[in-house]
């Protein structure tokens, strides 16, 4: 893994030679490999659009991916892709800067999607629906026309939880963020490979290796938001049953439509018992 001086990506260069930090740094190569194999992400020769926001979570997955790409395990390109939305104090030159340094091909694109979801949301409403949709489409179009054949998101095991217990708290159904999908248009992949990587772990690695982290408050940071109250749930769960997380998130890979009440999942009216 980069060991020798003149191998080391700059990605790398800050990494600590403490055996926490290698144990971290193998538990999150291991998680984001598990995740692209168990779930089919690897088209070899494809060429991935990997989204950057300036987020712990981005620089851990940009930095995961490209030590499974030296490894030859991820026979892929990759285009790192910063989507600056016009957000108020959005640092524009820290991931140009960064990305150039490091030597990653990357796109830069602005879009003033901020004035559109502030002209549009009434006051006291949340900007993160329609930001994301508009987010969202600049991606597509993006990797269309990078001929990337998919859209490659920092979302780990954290986000993937929070995702379920909204929709089952507010959405009145069981659904979550898949690590791997296909988009309305079906022409792109969307895939997740920080699937199984807790939030926790990108905190520790990116912060490790003093990557430049953008707050991801800059468009105000708005109270009462659901993921924070879902969030805020999850917490106390774990602080009083460690390990609660982990396996809350095991349950979504192991579920069972006939213990379930969908019937479109399950052919209840077609179960039969012995005569």
């Amino acid at each position: 893994m980069f060991d020798e001086i003149n191998e080391i990506h700059p990605l790398f260069k800050n990494a600590p030679s403490t055996t926490e930090f290698k144990k971290l740094r193998k538990r999150i190569i291991k998680n984001t490999r598990e995740a692209i194999e168990q779930y089919g992400m690897i088209e070899r020769g494809a060429r991935w659009l990997v989204c950057m926001s300036g987020g712990k979570d981005s620089y851990t997955l940009l930095a995961a991916l490209y030590e499974l790409k030296w490894r030859g395990l991820l026979p892929v390109e990759i285009l790192a892709c910063n989507l600056d939305q016009g957000q108020p104090g959005f640092p524009t030159t820290t991931l140009p800067d960064f990305l150039t340094e490091m030597e990653i091909p990357h796109r830069i694109e602005f879009q003033d999607t901020y004035s559109v979801v502030k002209d549009k949301v009434p006051a006291g409403r949340t900007y993160c629906s329609l930001c994301s949709r508009l987010r969202r489409g600049h991606l597509y179009r993006i990797a269309r026309e990078e001929n990337c054949s998919a859209v490659v998101l920092g979302h780990h095991r954290d986000d993937i939880l929070e995702t379920f217990f909204m929709n089952l708290f507010h959405g009145g159904r069981l659904a979550t963020m898949p690590p791997k999908l296909v988009n309305e248009e079906g022409d792109l992949f969307v895939y997740r490979p920080l699937a199984h990587v807790a939030e926790k772990d990108c905190y520790k690695f990116s912060r490790a290796l003093s990557y430049p982290i953008i707050p991801c408050d800059l468009c105000g940071s708005q109270d009462g938001l659901q993921r924070q109250q879902v969030k805020q749930i999850i917490d106390g769960w774990e602080k009083n049953y460690p390990g609660r997380r982990q396996v809350m998130f095991k349950a979504l890979m192991n579920t069972r439509p006939s213990h379930l009440l969908d019937p479109h999942l399950f052919d209840f009216e077609g179960l039969t018992i012995k005569k």
